[in-house]
Order: structure tokens, then sequence, then C-alpha cells
């Protein structure tokens, strides 16, 4: 099965999180949290801060993350991890793949029409809210 990561990324003011507008398929032109692909024989964790650096230009320096949940999708024959972080201090993100922002979590990420991941998103920010301590 192919593995692959979305990381939830707080700002430290805890009022936004670190979102990315879709400039390819899937999700095309939907707002998404930042990831991609866990390479086979890759350490989860490390891919989850690969793809961090790679999308944003963070570093472990900046943020420590940790495994949220996941979802598995046996008839699509791959898994997806969540890890979540809150930033310590504020940090210039920067990355080619996608357009990147700083999205209020005043927002509603049931929003089909808006976000990526089918209720995915908004499911993702109602358990990150059961953890203060993120």
């Amino acid at each position: 099965m192919q593995g692959y990561n979305c990381i939830a990324v707080l700002h430290p003011d805890g009022e936004r999180w670190l979102m990315c507008r879709r400039l390819k398929e899937p999700y095309k032109g939907l707002y998404n949290l930042v990831g991609g692909k866990i390479e086979k024989g890759e350490d989860h964790l490390d891919a989850a801060y690969r793809e961090l650096f790679e999308e944003t230009s963070l570093t472990r320096r900046d943020l420590s993350i940790v495994r949220l949940m996941s979802f598995d999708y046996p008839l699509d024959g791959c898994y997806v991890e969540i890890y979540a972080g809150r930033l310590a201090q504020p940090k210039e993100v920067s990355g080619t793949e996608n357009e990147l922002l700083w999205m209020p979590l005043s927002e509603d990420f049931f929003d089909m029409t808006q976000f990526a991941g089918e209720g995915n998103i908004g499911h993702i920010y109602e358990i990150l809210k059961l953890h203060p301590e993120i």
C-alpha cells in the first residue's frame, strides 16, 4: 500500500494553521494541509519532516511534530498519516509546489467546495482541538 502524510502546522498565535492551495490534481484549486508520499523503506516521521521541508522550508528546528491520526483506504490501496505541531515562533514559509497561506481556524473546514479530502480537513481540525498540548 502506498503511504502519504499530511502535516498540520499551527501558528504560534494558535489562531491559524498552514495550508496550501493545490496547483495540480488531485484537488486542484482546493486548500489542503501540506504533505506528500512516503517513499518505500523510509521512516514515516522522517518522511513527514522531508515533505514539510520540501513544501514549506520548515525543519525539525522550527517545530516538533507528532502523529495525530491516520486514515486507511484499502479499496484505493493507500493510507494517510496525519502529523501536527506548533511553531514556537513565527517563521516565514516558502515553497514552489503550492501556494502557502496561514488560514484562520474560524473557517468551515468541512466545506468541500473549498477544502480537499472529502471532509477530512474538518475532522482533523476537530481532533486537533481535543489536544491543546500540540
